[in-house]
C-alpha cells in the first residue's frame, strides 16, 4: 500500500471505532472510579494488605502509597532478572547483567519499557510473564490512579482535601479495566497468529540448507496489555514489526486502536467526573488538533521523500506500507506506548523530527494511559494562568484558584522532562565512548542520542535504533531519566490534586474564563506547543532539521 486510498482505511477504520466507543467506555471508567461498591474479590484482596477500602487519603499520603508501591516493583523486578537462569522456564538463558537489570525494572517500573536488550535471547519465559507482563498492568494502574485521583481534587467542593484511596484506584483499575479489555483481546490477537506457549526455542532446517531457531512464549497475553497500557516493550526483539507479535494488517490496526482507547476515553471520564462534559470535550479537541497536525506532518513527509515512488520504504513493512506504518509511528509517540511496527531511525528527518517532537510536547495528544490526560490538564492550568494575568484577575480553572503555590507545582512538571533531557544528551555527547554506540555520525548521530533521552524521559520506550543503549552509561543514565521523568511530575501532580481538593470552588462570575470554547482550544494547543516544541528548537536544528538541509 502506498497513498492510495487502502492505505487510508486503516486509519478511518480505528478512528471511526474510537469514536463508536467513546462514549460507553468513557462512561463505564466514570462508573468504575465514582462506584462505593467493593467486589468480593476486591474486598478479600484489601483484607490481605491491609487497606480500608473505605478510607480516604490526603495527596501526601496518597503519593506515599504510590512511590511505596512502585519502590516495591522496582526491587521485586530487579531481583527477578538477577535470578532468572535458576527459576523454571529459564530455557538456558542467563542472568542479566547489573546496570542493565537496573534499567529494565526502572523501564517497566515506570510505564517506559525501554529495552535496551532482545527480548527472546535475554529474558526468561517467566521474567516475561511474572515480571514484565505483570508490571504492564499495574504501571499502566498507577498512571491511570494518579489522573483520577487529579480529577477528583478538581472536583472536590468540600475543600476537605480528599483525593480517593490508592490501593482501590489501582484495585479497580486492574481487575475492572484493564484485565478484562486484555483478556478479550489476547483472544482476538490469537486468531490473527499471535502465539502463546511455553516451548523452548527450537532449531529447524531451511529450504537453503542453514538453520532457523523458532522462539516460543506467551505472546498474545502480553501484548495485549503491552499497547492497552501504552507500555510498549515487545516480547521480541523486533517489538510489533516481529510476525509473532504483529502478524496482520487486522491486528495492526488493532494494537493502535488499543493504544489510543484509554487515553482518548479518559476525557470523557474526566467530563463526567468533574460534573462537566464540556471540559472533556474541550481537551479531546486540544489532543485532537495536536495529533491530527502531527500524523498529517509525518505522512506527508514519508509520502514524498524522494527515496522511492510512494514514499520512503526502508524501515517500513511491504504488506503494512508508508500510511499504516506512519499511523502506527505517530501513535506510538503521542503516547507513551514505544511499541514499533517500522523503524523510526529510517525515516526521513522531518519525519523524524516530527516524531521527536511528539515526545517533547510531553505526549498530551492523547498521551499515555492517565499520564497524557494529567499532562494535558497542566498545560490546560498553566492556559488559564496566563490568560489570567492577560486580563489582570487570580486565575480559577473549574472554580478552582491558581495561586503561587499551584502554579510552582505546574512549572517544577513541565521544566523537568527538557531538564532530564537536555543534561543527558548534553552529557553523552561529549563523553568518548559514545561514538562508539553511535551507528551513524553527524546530525543523524546526535538525533539518535536525542531521541534516546527524550524517549526515557517522557517514559515512551520507543528508539531510533541507530544507538547501542546497553553499555554502563547509557543504561545507568537513562535509567535515572525514566525515573525522575516519571516520578518528580507524578509527585506535582499529586500535589497539585492536593491543592485544589483543599479549596472550595469559588461561584463562577462573569469574568470567569470559559474554558470548554473553541477558543481556549486554541489557547491550549498554543501553550503546548510554545512550552515544548520551542524548548527543544535548537537541539532539533542540531539533529534532524540539519539533516533535512544536507
Amino acid at each position: 500500500m502506498t497513498s492510495s486510498l487502502a492505505g487510508w482505511i486503516p486509519v478511518i477504520l480505528v478512528l471511526a471505532a474510537l469514536a463508536a466507543v467513546y462514549l460507553p467506555f468513557g462512561n463505564y471508567m466514570a462508573r468504575v472510579f465514582q462506584s462505593d461498591h467493593h467486589t468480593v474479590v476486591e474486598r478479600g484482596l484489601y483484607r490481605v494488605i491491609g487497606v480500608n477500602g473505605d478510607g480516604r487519603q490526603n495527596w501526601m499520603r496518597y503519593a506515599t502509597s504510590v512511590f511505596g508501591f512502585s519502590l516495591v516493583s522496582l526491587l521485586f523486578l530487579y531481583l527477578l532478572q538477577r535470578v532468572q537462569q535458576w527459576l523454571p522456564l529459564a530455557h538456558g538463558v542467563d542472568a542479566i547483567d547489573p546496570d542493565q537489570a537496573w534499567n529494565t525494572a526502572v523501564s517497566f517500573v515506570t510505564n517506559t519499557n525501554w529495552q535496551s536488550y532482545s527480548g527472546e535471547q535475554a529474558m526468561s519465559q517467566l521474567t516475561q510473564m511474572a515480571g514484565l507482563a505483570v508490571q504492564n498492568f499495574v504501571s499502566a494502574a498507577v498512571g491511570i490512579s494518579v489522573a483520577v485521583a487529579l480529577m477528583r481534587g478538581l472536583a472536590n467542593k468540600s475543600g476537605d482535601g480528599l483525593i480517593g484511596n490508592f490501593w482501590v484506584d489501582v484495585t479497580r483499575t486492574i481487575f475492572r479495566i484493564l484485565l478484562p479489555v486484555a483478556a478479550v483481546v489476547a483472544v482476538l490477537l490469537l486468531t490473527q497468529g499471535v502465539i502463546q506457549n511455553f516451548a523452548a526455542p527450537h532449531t529447524v532446517e531451511t529450504f537453503t540448507g542453514g538453520s532457523q531457531t523458532i522462539p516460543g512464549g506467551a505472546v498474545a497475553s502480553q501484548e495485549a496489555i503491552k499497547e492497552l497500557g501504552t507500555n510498549g516493550g515487545g516480547y521480541f526483539n523486533a517489538n510489533s514489526a516481529h510476525p509473532f507479535e504483529n502478524p496482520t494488517m487486522w491486528s495492526n490496526m488493532l494494537e493502535v486502536f488499543l493504544i489510543l482507547l484509554i487515553p482518548v476515553s479518559l476525557t470523557r471520564t474526566y467530563g463526567l467526573m468533574v460534573g462537566d462534559k464540556r471540559q472533556g470535550w474541550a481537551v479531546l479537541a486540544s489532543m485532537a488538533v495536536l495529533y491530527v497536525a502531527s500524523l498529517a506532518c509525518v505522512i506527508a513527509a514519508e509520502l514524498h521523500t524522494p527515496v522511492a515512488a510512494g514514499g520512503a520504504m526502508e524501515g517500513k513493512e511491504v504488506r503494512l506500507g508508508v500510511i499504516p506504518s506512519a499511523f502506527f509511528a505517530v501513535t506510538t509517540t503521542v503516547t507513551s506506548t514505544g511499541a514499533v511496527d517500522s523503524s523510526h531511525s529510517s525515516y526521513s528527518p522531518l519525519g523524524g523530527a516530527a516524531l521527536m517532537v511528539n515526545m517533547m510536547l510531553g505526549e498530551i495528544s492523547p498521551g499515555g494511559v492517565g499520564s497524557g490526560l494529567y499532562g494535558m490538564l497542566v498545560v490546560v492550568i498553566l492556559g488559564v494562568f496566563i490568560c489570567g494575568l492577560m486580563v489582570g484577575r487570580t486565575p480559577e480553572y473549574l472554580g478552582k484558584r491558581i495561586r503561587s503555590r499551584e502554579i510552582t507545582q505546574v512549572s517544577l512538571y513541565i521544566l523537568t522532562m527538557p531538564t532530564l533531557v537536555l543534561a543527558g544528551v548534553g552529557i553523552s555527547a561529549v563523553l568518548p565512548d559514545t561514538r562508539e554506540a553511535l551507528s551513524h555520525s553527524g546530525p543523524h548521530g546526535f538525533s539518535e542520542i536525542v531521541y534516546a533521552f527524550t524517549s526515557a524521559a517522557n517514559n515512551n520506550g520507543s528508539a531510533f535504533a541507530g544507538l547501542g543503549a546497553d553499555t554502563m552509561w547509557f543504561n545507568s543514565a537513562l535509567g535515572v531519566a525514566m525515573f525522575l521523568g516519571r516520578f518528580v511530575p507524578l509527585l506535582m501532580v499529586l500535589g497539585l490534586a492536593g491543592s485544589f481538593a483543599a479549596q472550595k470552588p469559588a461561584a463562577e462570575t462573569a469574568g470567569t474564563l470559559p474554558t470548554h470554547r473553541a477558543q481556549f482550544v486554541g489557547i491550549t494547543v498554543g501553550v503546548a506547543l510554545i512550552v515544548g516544541a520551542l524548548t527543544f528548537l535548537p537541539t532539533l536544528v542540531l539533529g534532524p532539521i540539519l539533516e533535512a538541509v544536507l
